[in-house]
């Protein structure tokens, strides 16, 4: 085994120099300027313009119209600027920017033949404080006065529709393939965690019907959503919001998945 076998790319906005030195691979995104140490996706097929509403999937999309080689047997990944793959074996332990080259994931574990993709170790939702499920959820609470008690109704729907547009995740669902529509209308009602982040590992195969499927769903909800009023932490990267949920239930339905662990390093 080599770390030839895995490739992750980190996905940021600004310099990253405290992981200069891994094998991770970096890829800039947005409107400051990078070294060379940082591949840019404002060339080739891109959707570089639309940067401040997708965010890294910016990149993401770069990767799988000009890079991406579908018969390649390689491990591709991504990450992004704060949040960084570990190794299992580092999952309990204090990382920081001092000592993140020891810890952070640089190839493949023994494990992943076992698996077809790899994905962020789920966050819990349910854990809203009152006033915040008041003041952002009670359009919500209006409708299902119960939320305010049963911390199981405290869901990943109702997390989007608290933060990112009351409704918004039912009028993007409707714009799923057919036979996605009812499943994740149920995976996130249902389910009071996700796997967050766009973070996700895999074989070129896979990850091309994944960006295949993604980008087709959202170039639908441009059509419904546009971009002229999508502004603030609410909806300015509200196309990245609804990726990061539709990823972690996608990888879940169609490919045998491995949660890893993840560690966050702050600016």
């Amino acid at each position: 085994m080599t770390t030839n076998d895995l490739e992750i790319y980190c996905v940021t906005n600004k310099a990253v120099p405290f992981i200069y030195g891994t094998n991770i691979l970096l890829a800039g995104v947005g409107k400051n300027k990078f070294n060379k140490k940082y591949i840019l996706s404002n060339n080739g097929i891109n959707i570089h313009n639309k940067e401040s509403y997708y965010s890294e999937l910016t990149f993401h999309y770069w990767y799988w119209k000009n890079r991406l080689d579908v018969n390649s047997n390689k491990w591709i990944g991504f990450c992004q600027k704060r949040r960084y793959w570990i190794k299992s074996e580092s999952q309990d332990s204090y990382i920081d920017k001092e000592n993140i080259h020891k810890h952070v994931l640089q190839k493949q574990e023994k494990d992943f033949s076992e698996f077809e993709s790899i994905i962020c170790k789920p966050i819990k939702l349910n854990n809203i404080k009152k006033m915040k499920l008041i003041k952002r959820g009670w359009r919500s609470l209006i409708k299902h006065p119960s939320i305010f008690f049963d911390k199981k109704k405290q869901n990943i729907k109702l997390h989007f529709d608290m933060h990112h547009g009351h409704g918004n995740l039912d009028k993007a669902t409707r714009l799923l393939p057919e036979q996605d529509i009812n499943d994740f209308l149920e995976y996130v009602e249902t389910n009071t965690m996700f796997n967050p982040h766009i973070m996700y590992i895999s074989k070129s195969k896979i990850l091309d019907i994944w960006f295949r499927t993604l980008f087709n769903w959202l170039s639908k909800c441009e059509d419904i959503f546009g971009f002229e009023n999508l502004r603030g932490y609410d909806t300015g990267r509200l196309y990245a919001y609804l990726a990061e949920r539709y990823a972690s239930f996608w990888f879940k339905k169609y490919t045998k998945y491995k949660e890893q662990s993840w560690t966050f390093i702050d600016e």
